[in-house]
């Protein structure tokens, strides 16, 4: 399916798209810059085998290319068997799997990491060195390859104290104590993130628990929260009975992370959710929404969609503030993309001027769906590549009921590491 901006009545379709990356036309050899680059690097697999290593490293540790690629990182690294207080190997292990867990680059202190002799196995040289991690992320945003960067420091450490022996010592185990007590503290950091996620996921469900059953209509919600200790973000939904056969559904998302993206997360969802049982429409209860958020820090650029569907008319009523679409999948597998009454995000609007609303008609068995950023969005993609895999997956499973269709999307669409945004979903089979 093609998109069809000309269709009647703004009815357009989604359809798949397919990434694509732009072609270097540089000309730029990066096989060659890798392995002239200053620094010491080697390339690692998520599962710690060693897929290349440039000049530098090669030269810093007293290894030929063959000894190295293909292995796995502790095989040919392995702590000094002497040093019964040697922890380079589980502090570099515990780096590498943050970021293959997080995505996210990892910066180590600096750590005492002896390494062979060239030449002379089993005899360990005592080395120090500044470490860094950092993933490279396929299209998908997993993690594909490590870069480890490792600068060699063993000279600074020994710097100053001259000839003497028992100063270069007295020197070395300053700097290393000092290294491991900061790496000590960035493990309690690591802590309290992990505590402050928990925290934040916890307010999250009790401010999005199940909704109750609205009338005799089949609905189902999915929050998945983001991956990462400080990721987790402000998405939301919500679902209201309303007079008649009718019900309003919404999903917004707040700017921002943590406990403070989290409150301001409720207080927008409860704002929303009274102001959509007693105005007269979708435009009208953002509006309402939009003079709130003025009051709330940290509300400006929210987005959202509010939604009102009316069984007796079978029309859907809808306005958004700056949120992707909602998707409309008809029972002949084509997908409608409500995006008629676009606004800007709460805050990024002129005052005073009546946010759009438009409207539209389903059959019975039609499939509504309500969602976050976070479901489509991919790095470094187009979002109509995104919105096209959300309506193939519809399409696809549209014979599923609510519940079915709502995991077979955050199955088919989301990342399978965990994706770095938050994403809230609503289905409503109409």
């Amino acid at each position: 399916m093609a998109h069809d901006r000309n269709a009647p009545e703004g009815r357009r379709d989604a359809g798949a798209g397919a990434a694509r990356r732009p072609e270097s036309t540089s000309g730029i050899d990066y096989a060659a810059v890798f392995q002239a680059l200053p620094g010491a690097i080697l390339l690692i697999t998520p599962e710690l085998v060693i897929a290349d290593a440039n000049e530098a490293l090669l030269r810093r540790a007293g290894r030929e290319r063959g000894q190295l690629i293909g292995r796995f990182l502790f095989e040919v690294f392995p702590d000094n068997p002497d040093d019964p207080d040697a922890s380079g190997t589980r502090n570099l292990r515990a780096s590498l799997e943050r970021v293959v867990a997080s995505g996210a680059p990892d910066t180590m202190a600096l750590q005492r990491y002896d390494v062979e002799a060239p030449g002379r196995p089993g005899v360990f040289e005592e080395r120090y060195w500044s470490p860094v991690n950092a993933p490279v992320l396929d299209a998908d945003g997993r993690v594909q390859l490590i870069v480890h960067r490792v600068e060699e420091v063993t000279e600074t450490v020994r710097a100053g104290a001259g000839d003497r022996v028992g100063d270069r010592e007295r020197m070395a185990a300053e700097l290393y104590t000092r290294a491991q007590e900061l790496q000590e503290v960035n493990e309690r950091l690591r802590q309290a993130n992990d505590w402050e996620r928990e925290v934040v996921l916890a307010l999250q469900e009790a401010m999005l628990p199940a909704p109750q059953p609205v009338g005799h209509h089949r609905a189902a919600v999915r929050y998945q929260p983001a991956v990462g200790a400080l990721n987790v973000c402000g998405d939301w939904y919500d679902l209201a009975e309303l007079p008649g056969d009718r019900m309003a559904v919404a999903v917004g998302d707040v700017v921002g992370n943590g406990l403070a993206a989290a409150c301001v997360m409720g207080q927008l969802r409860s704002a929303l959710s009274a102001a959509a049982r007693v105005v007269a429409g979708p435009a009208r209860a953002l509006e309402v929404l939009g003079i709130y958020a003025r009051s709330v820090d940290g509300a400006e650029s929210t987005t959202a969609v509010q939604a009102f569907i009316d069984w007796t008319t079978h029309t859907i009523a809808y306005s958004s503030a700056g949120h992707p679409p909602p998707a409309l999948l008809h029972p002949d597998g084509t997908v409608e993309l409500l995006d008629r009454a676009t606004d800007p995000p709460l805050g990024a609007r002129p005052e005073h001027v009546e946010r759009p609303e438009a409207r539209v008609t389903f059959a019975d068995d039609a499939v509504l769906a309500l969602y976050t950023d976070g479901l489509i969005e991919r790095r470094r993609e187009d979002i109509d590549v995104g919105l096209g895999r959300l309506a193939d997956a519809l399409t696809r499973h549209r014979g599923a009921d609510a519940e079915a269709l709502a995991d077979a999307l955050l199955a088919e669409l989301l990342p399978p590491g965990g994706a770095t945004d938050d994403a809230a979903l609503v289905i409503i089979r109409l």
